[in-house]
């Protein structure tokens, strides 16, 4: 009922007629024959454009032919343009054949085949689709005496260096990650996976930024129903302009209100990779590191691109300290308010003694204590996030430091409280998945507020509330706590624990029906005693 409140809050002008609608795309117009009506209509398109280039010269034929080349400089490749559209179109000496065809067609058709060496070559007839064409970082050709112009390839600009993603960095493992641009995240993949059933499907969203979006998956490993639904709740989408993933993630997931991240994010390309292979569908946005991978589930925010890269015991190890600092994160602020505010019986004595000692002099309850000190940490953490790198982790780092003894000295709060909310940070960190621990950290509050009421009570009410959310998501119709809810014994060898990949013969059931990924018997073996090969 609540969240059927917030929707209708925040969708009270869906009602109203949109009257911007439309108003973005560009009407269709026939070419003329004429290129400077051609150029008159496009530069009345694009005027108060700076970076547009009309680039006027003549085609060197029998007789000189004039021509103009269209392109946004910023984003295109001139040397390519230099290259392989205007020099050999200037420079060589053609004539042009009589084929039989109009002599319009000629011009076009000779440009084509035998001038421009262009990498990709396709003729338009609309003045819309030059437009769309150019804003492409492509480059337009318009050619006197003719109604049909051609698009060519010229893709560049500026792009960032590949680089290893700081917010998930690994110690053994590729080094390689995401950039903004598109053509470089597709290019990552596709060295990964090897294979014509790695496919690629390319649409736009946008009316004013038209993204370009690629939703990638195995034929044959995905499934169906999964890439179909993808692909359907992508078409839905009508907005203006989509600067980032987060704009699709938020529009595409099973719940409008949901507190736990549904979409898996991340910047490696080898973590998208295994995700693929697994049977998942990722979605690439242009001008964006960040890439989407559905369906998701809770383990899998749990789980790092290291652990398959190291032996299934050490990747074991520390998928349990994981878990333990989740736990810890979550859950210690709160057991620490209850425990000392509700069940001291709980306590040891020396330890009791020792703290109600401390305690004496303290104006404020262990709550608000915990309380000021966890907003504390966060505002350090924010403010470490959003100031430049060198200064921003001495100020986290040395900020907490000062502000803990201060407080300390100064009779504000108790060593405790300091130890609670340090050791819960450093757990916090142990969280690989960011969105992840952004909601543990929004609900560790919920919990340190329901310890205050009821104690442990209270913990356990709050425990079960969150219980019951997780068992009622969905990622594209997964479960969101599968393989334990519905349970499923063969898919959790990837879970807390990671067997062995000789021991990992088949995918996860509920992505793609589990399809075997390997032949079987390919675990370790001995030689035999004599020396030799125990296959012979």
């Amino acid at each position: 009922m609540l969240k059927e409140w917030v929707q209708k809050i925040l969708t009270l002008e869906i009602g109203k007629n949109n009257e911007n609608e439309g108003q973005w795309e560009i009407q269709p117009k026939p070419l003329s024959d004429s290129l400077q009506e051609n150029l008159q209509s496009l530069e009345q398109i694009f005027a108060q454009c700076a970076d547009i280039t009309f680039r006027e010269f003549k085609i060197n034929a029998n007789e000189p032919i004039n021509a103009t080349l269209i392109y946004f400089q910023e984003i295109t490749d001139v040397k390519i343009i230099s290259e392989y559209m205007l020099e050999p179109m200037m420079h060589e000496v053609s004539g042009i054949e009589d084929d039989g065809q109009p002599m319009d067609n000629q011009v076009v058709h000779y440009v084509r085949n035998r001038l421009s060496t262009a990498a990709s070559v396709e003729t338009i007839r609309d003045i819309s689709e030059v437009t769309k064409g150019v804003l492409d970082s492509k480059v337009a050709l318009l050619i006197d005496g003719t109604s049909t112009a051609l698009l060519m390839d010229a893709h560049g600009g500026r792009s960032r260096t590949i680089a290893e993603p700081d917010s998930e960095p690994v110690v053994r493992g590729p080094k390689d990650g995401f950039v903004e641009s598109l053509a470089t995240n597709i290019m990552l993949l596709r060295r990964r996976i090897r294979t014509s059933h790695f496919k690629m499907e390319t649409l736009e969203i946008g009316d004013l930024t038209r993204t370009q979006i690629v939703v990638c998956y195995i034929q044959g490993i995905a499934d169906y129903k999964i890439v179909e639904e993808v692909k359907s709740r992508l078409h839905r989408i009508k907005i203006d302009g989509v600067l980032a993933s987060g704009y699709i993630e938020e529009m595409i997931q099973d719940e409008s209100l949901s507190n736990f991240p549904l979409i898996f994010s991340t910047e490696r390309p080898d973590r998208v990779a295994g995700c693929l292979l697994e049977g998942r569908v990722a979605i690439l946005v242009d001008n964006t590191p960040v890439s989407l991978v559905v369906p998701c589930t809770f383990m899998t925010l749990l789980q790092a691109s290291e652990d398959y890269f190291t032996t299934a015991e050490f990747s074991t190890f520390i998928r349990i300290l994981r878990f333990i600092g989740l736990n810890f994160s979550l859950m210690l602020p709160a057991l620490t308010v209850a425990v000392f505010s509700f069940h001291q019986e709980l306590i040891p004595l020396p330890l009791l003694a020792t703290v109600a000692g401390a305690r004496q002099e303290l104006p404020f309850p262990i709550f608000v204590e915990i309380l000021a000190m966890e907003i504390t940490f966060e505002l350090l953490r924010e403010a470490g996030v959003r100031l430049p790198k060198t200064i921003g982790q001495a100020i986290s780092t040395v900020g907490g430091i000062v502000i803990g003894q201060a407080a300390v000295n100064a009779g504000f709060v108790s060593p405790l409280s300091v130890i609670v909310v340090a050791l819960t940070a450093i757990s916090s960190f142990t969280i690989p998945n960011y969105p992840a621990g952004t909601s543990i950290r929004i609900l560790r509050f919920f919990l340190l507020a329901c310890s205050a009421i009821l104690g442990i009570v209270g913990i356990m009410f709050a425990l079960m509330f969150i219980l019951f959310q997780l068992s009622s998501l969905r990622s594209f119709g997964v479960p969101y706590l599968s393989p334990f809810a519905p349970f499923s014994p063969r898919d959790l060898k990837d879970t807390i624990v990671r067997a062995p990949w000789w021991a990992m013969l088949t995918r996860p059931r509920l992505m793609n029906k589990g399809t075997e990924r390997q032949a079987r018997n390919q675990g370790p073996q001995k030689p035999d005693q004599e020396g030799g090969d125990s296959h012979r």
